[in-house]
């Protein structure tokens, strides 16, 4: 299983000292227990993202492991490469829309000519310089890019603005009767530097509560 770059006992320990509203939901949810997702390779992580974007994780698996079924000589995952030689038909065929096939061929090609960086290199990187890259990929947007971010690299500090639950899971928490913007949540984030990936996590985990 990959590990986080931080320290998870110390940044729940700063945010409860942080913010007492926020205290409150780390009680209730209990211990951090984030997990980080493995990833063979940068691309093969953001393929994976493309194809599960807008679809149940049962659907997008399937629609995974069709896509991996074409090339059954690719022992570790297909490959820009695999990808790029692959028609559009038989991508199609797997149950890609137009829009994702055109995504993941893009990236191959991105990641092919060397416009993004490796796995190793994208750790080097600090986060908005890392998002900038990202977000050139055809199909990859902020939210998919600081997804990434949390849940691959393990990043301690993003708080993605732009996700609809965890503004609900904000309102929710914080009892509010109306969603925060994201201005206003963003505000509020200052709080939780510099582990504001941790006080999303807990927030996430309050929608899950009765």
């Amino acid at each position: 299983m990959a590990e986080f770059g931080f320290d998870p006992r110390k940044a729940v320990r700063h945010l409860k000292a942080a913010d007492p509203a926020l205290a409150a939901v780390i009680a209730a949810v209990g211990p951090f227990a984030m997990e980080l997702k493995t990833s063979r390779s940068l691309f093969g992580a953001l393929a994976e993202a493309i194809v599960y974007q807008q679809l149940s994780n049962k659907a997008a698996a399937t629609i995974y492991g069709r896509v991996e079924a074409l090339f059954p000589r690719a022992k570790d995952g297909f490959t820009p490469s695999h990808i790029l030689k692959a028609t559009d038909d038989a991508l199609r065929g797997c149950g890609l829309s137009r829009a994702k096939v055109l995504a993941v061929q893009d990236l191959a090609r991105r990641v092919h000519g060397k416009e993004l960086p490796t796995l190793d290199e994208a750790h080097a990187l600090d986060d908005a310089a890392l998002i900038e890259r990202l977000v050139t990929v055809r199909g990859i947007g902020r939210w998919s890019a600081e997804m990434f971010l949390m849940f691959r690299l393990g990043r301690p500090d993003v708080l993605p603005l732009d996700d609809y639950s965890l503004r609900k899971a904000y309102a929710k928490a914080f009892g509010k009767r109306a969603l925060p913007s994201p201005q206003a949540l963003e505000k509020h984030g200052e709080t939780w530097r510099p582990y504001r990936t941790v006080a999303s996590w807990y927030l996430w985990r309050t929608l899950e509560q009765k």
